[in-house]
């Protein structure tokens, strides 16, 4: 494999660490849970919000002018003959793991950039979010072979650790690379994460979902069960819009194909697969109740998520 700075890292092809970690800025504008609206789609047809940090209780005490009505503990206050309030403090904080999809099938792009580097620029923004909302970041990276752990911890050191995993596993995709079978991949990657995600944690899943078999549905439910869990998918536009005819250039990193697809048997079955896939997904994640955010290789992720979380009442003011 060639060494890291042989690599072109403008992050349209390979990316570089140190591009991940000048997201920072942007991503402080950033937040997966503040200010939801209630049209948000975390609401409503999901069965709740990104709970933010849970809260811890504190103790009971009188109630004094000013304090949340809410809190008020009725069945003291009722025996007591005087208003009582529960009082809560926020948790400290809680880890979040993001999950980065760095398979082969990643190494994809007809436009702007490769479906790897936009999994990767993505996992960088939401990593530093967390980090600033003061959460613990974590993650598994993982390829057609192999998956990378790394613990939750709230630092800048880890942050770095978390990239640096990106950068090695998205630096090892090569045009040349040996076909091999990871349909069972993110089965895999999930359960992995079940292992390490007992309960409260903030799960960030950025891939293309390919491989997807009849039990991550079932996966993905048990990690929602106990955790909020949002996910990224990262598609092509060719998947969206096929053009009906002229030439068409596919760019898996350093290998070009250009495809007739104004002939009818090139044509009809890429727009049966790639619209296809898209669709299942998509159903298989609402059927899991998750929030998915679509992001596109057509254009800069930044911009894209932004926007994205906007709808979820997640940009900042």
């Amino acid at each position: 494999m060639p060494e890291l700075n042989a690599r072109v890292t403008d992050g349209l092809v390979y990316t570089s660490v140190a591009r991940l970690l000048r997201l920072e800025q942007p991503a402080h504008q950033l937040s997966f849970t503040s200010r939801q609206p209630l049209s948000s789609i975390l609401a409503g047809q999901h069965n709740s919000r990104l709970r933010g940090r849970g809260l811890n209780f504190e103790e009971l005490r009188r109630y004094q002018p000013g304090d949340d009505l809410r809190h008020i503990d009725w069945r003291v206050s009722l025996r007591q003959g005087k208003p009582f309030i529960r009082s809560f403090s926020e948790e400290r904080d809680r880890p979040a793991l993001i999950l980065v999809d760095q398979r082969m099938d990643m190494f994809f792009g007809s436009q702007y950039s490769l479906k790897s580097c936009t999994a990767a620029e993505l996992a960088a923004l939401a990593a530093w979010m967390v980090f600033h909302s003061g959460d613990r970041v974590g993650g598994l990276v993982f390829n057609d072979e192999k998956i990378e752990r790394i613990a939750p911890l709230r630092s800048r050191q880890r942050i770095e650790q978390l990239c640096a995993a990106i950068v090695r596993q998205n630096h090892a995709l090569a045009a040349d690379n040996p076909a091999l079978d990871s349909s069972a991949q993110l089965d895999k990657v999930l359960r992995e994460c079940l292992s390490l995600a007992g309960h409260d944690h903030l799960i960030c899943i950025i891939s293309d979902f390919a491989g997807t078999t009849p039990n991550t549905l079932k996966l993905l439910r048990e990690l929602a069960a106990h955790n909020d869990v949002i996910a990224l998918q990262v598609y092509d536009p060719l998947a969206l819009n096929i053009p009906q005819n002229g030439q068409l250039l596919i760019t898996q990193g350093e290998l070009q194909v250009e495809l007739a697809v104004g002939r009818r048997h090139v044509h009809q079955p890429l727009s049966a697969f790639s619209s296809g896939r898209l669709r299942d997904v998509a159903e298989l994640l609402r059927r899991s109740q998750i929030p998915l955010l679509m992001i596109s290789t057509g254009e800069a992720a930044l911009p894209q998520l932004r926007f994205e979380l906007g709808k979820l009442g997640g940009t900042k003011r």
